[in-house]
């Protein structure tokens, strides 16, 4: 269906898929498909896959490819992504590629394009490892690009600011490396498919997001023709 917009999310850690996901969900008034969220989702609303995704889960174990396939498969098969939908955080993997090609012919859809958002690894160090966390309002700072009033305090309450482990050099280090193993090659994956358009995700994020939308904007506009 030419009208759908269906959309894949693809980035390194801390390249600002979340803030252009907001935004584009925003403008084309499409359903934001994260797969934490909706492995969370059908957890919590007991589905018979979300039940199953949780026993690993409780396990503190990957949840296997097919599982997460096809709760991705039964979210974009509901009525809310019926036209369209923005896809982050799946597929990591070449393996989930084709299976979400597979499941998207099955139902005789295709995706419109896939967005890739380039940072280079320095970059996106420097984006996480800066980050620092009030203890008590969970409020974000930045020492660099929103440093706190009083070092190490928030200017809400004066709590101390942590470094989340998430954020400490050597676990991006692990997260970039899982990144550039495993999903980076569905760069080349989807370039080879004609879908992939990439962006230049160390500019200010208003620019990188006029950059997608007018991108978008225009595969709308070849589509109708």
């Amino acid at each position: 269906m030419s009208s759908e917009l269906n959309l894949i999310l693809l980035g390194p850690p801390g390249a600002g898929k979340g803030t252009q996901a907001e935004r584009l969900t925003d403008d084309f008034n499409l359903p934001y498909i994260s797969t934490g969220e909706i492995l969370r989702a059908a957890a919590r609303d007991q589905t018979e896959l979300g039940t199953l995704a949780k026993s690993y889960m409780d396990r503190g174990e990957l949840v296997p490819d097919a599982v997460i396939t096809a709760v991705i498969l039964e979210a974009l098969n509901s009525a809310d992504a019926r036209d369209g939908f923005l896809l982050d955080g799946f597929p990591r993997t070449l393996p989930q590629a084709d299976a979400l090609a597979l499941g998207l012919e099955a139902s005789e859809r295709r995706l419109t394009a896939v967005i890739l958002i380039e940072v280079p690894d320095e970059e996106v160090e420097r984006r996480l490892s800066g980050r620092r966390v009030s203890v008590k309002t969970g409020r974000v700072y930045h020492v660099d690009f929103d440093p706190p009033k009083h070092e190490g305090r928030c200017d809400v309450d004066g709590s101390r600011l942590i470094q989340r482990d998430d954020d400490r050099p050597e676990t991006i280090a692990k997260r970039l490396a899982v990144y550039h193993a495993e999903t980076e090659p569905l760069a080349d994956y989807y370039e080879e498919r004609g879908l992939l358009r990439r962006f230049d995700g160390t500019r200010a994020p208003t620019e990188v997001h006029d950059h997608i939308r007018a991108t978008i904007a225009t595969l709308r506009l070849e589509d109708e023709l």
